[in-house]
């Protein structure tokens, strides 16, 4: 066994040696000295390790807004770590560098950090929560897990920023210590998950279904690429899903496309999408539709459900009004669906 190996979780025995991993819905059967669909999970020996466990790529004190989680202890910072790797291939990836980098370089760069490390690494920078992101959190979960253990140990909270292609297996297992996700809902199209994302949308409707009966509080975004996801049926399909299935108190991101990676067939996505989907999203009964990527614009802040005050001012990632009082509308009373200060 290698230095950077770590016994991985999830994971059964089979036949000739090679192991199932339980992951995530790839459900990989790995050979002997093989990696899985991810490039970071390696069968040595018959027994399944992650190689990039060791292998911290970032590390960063972020507004938890950026996640985004705008429901979620707003106005907080959130110590923000990562490691390389992906079990998706999206075309457009927005972090490709670090989220492709095992399947184009063959490598997994990054520095051996513990979770002990990390959690005093927050505490010390003020945090209130560890935020397992940039990459996919799924393909690192034995840190993840580890760390998020300890955290709450230590009074601190835990979230996900997520594709959403986790098992049901792997979110019961860590449920107890995350307490918030962001579940990137890239499409509502199975062929645009196949052709852009080299995977399949229904797992993450599964993920999405079961998160909103647990005790995780949920958040969804939709990356609206133009002439890709951004048309008016898809939309009302995905809203509409959002509403009946999980539910109208689910916050809704749609946000701006910049081309990058392999994908720059398109421009950048124009605003007046945008507002459309952000107001197919109302029509569908959503409480809380928010535009990201879009600097300064009035959908970047939180409104009362009920009777439209304004609860919280956003610029960017900064906050200016603060009016939601033990989380409620300080005008109408109305319960304000979050994680609240």
């Amino acid at each position: 066994m290698t230095e950077e190996a770590y016994p991985a979780m999830l994971w059964e025995s089979l036949e000739d040696g090679k192991v199932l991993c339980r992951l995530c819905p790839w459900r990989c059967k790995i050979a002997e000295d093989k990696l899985g669909r991810c490039c970071v999970r390696k069968n040595i020996g018959g027994k399944l390790h992650s190689m990039n466990y060791y292998r911290l790529c970032a590390t960063n004190v972020d507004p938890i807004e950026k996640k985004p989680l705008f429901h979620f202890l707003p106005g907080t910072m959130s110590f923000s770590i990562a490691c390389v790797g992906c079990n998706f291939q999206c075309d457009f990836c927005q972090n490709w560098q670090i989220a492709q980098m095992p399947r184009n370089t063959g490598q997994i760069a990054g520095q051996k950090v513990s979770p002990q490390t990390i959690v005093r690494q927050a505490l010390d920078t003020g945090c209130k929560s560890i935020s397992y992101t940039y990459t996919e959190p799924t393909i690192f979960y034995e840190l993840a897990y580890e760390t998020s253990k300890l955290a709450h140990e230590a009074g601190l909270k835990n979230t996900f920023v997520s594709n959403g292609y986790i098992t049901t297996e792997a979110l019961e297992t860590i449920e107890p210590y995350l307490d918030g996700i962001n579940v990137d809902l890239k499409s509502f199209r199975e062929d645009f998950y196949k052709r852009m994302c080299h995977a399949h949308l229904e797992p993450v409707l599964t993920s999405l279904r079961w998160l909103a009966k647990s005790r995780v509080w949920l958040e969804i975004t939709t990356l609206l690429i133009p002439g890709q996801n951004d048309s008016d049926d898809e939309l009302k399909e995905a809203a509409n899903f959002i509403a009946a299935e999980l539910g109208p108190h689910i916050p809704w991101h749609i946000s701006r496309y910049h081309p990058d990676y392999k994908y720059a067939d398109s421009g950048p996505t124009p605003l007046a999408a945008i507002e459309r989907a952000l107001e197919i999203g109302k029509q569908a009964g959503l409480r809380y539709c928010y535009g990201g990527n879009a600097m300064g614009h009035p959908s970047e802040s939180t409104y009362c459900y009920n009777c439209g005050k304004l609860l919280i001012g956003r610029i960017g990632f900064t906050l200016g009004e603060y009016e939601i009082r033990d989380g409620r509308c300080p005008s109408c009373q109305a319960q304000i669906d979050g994680v609240w200060i």
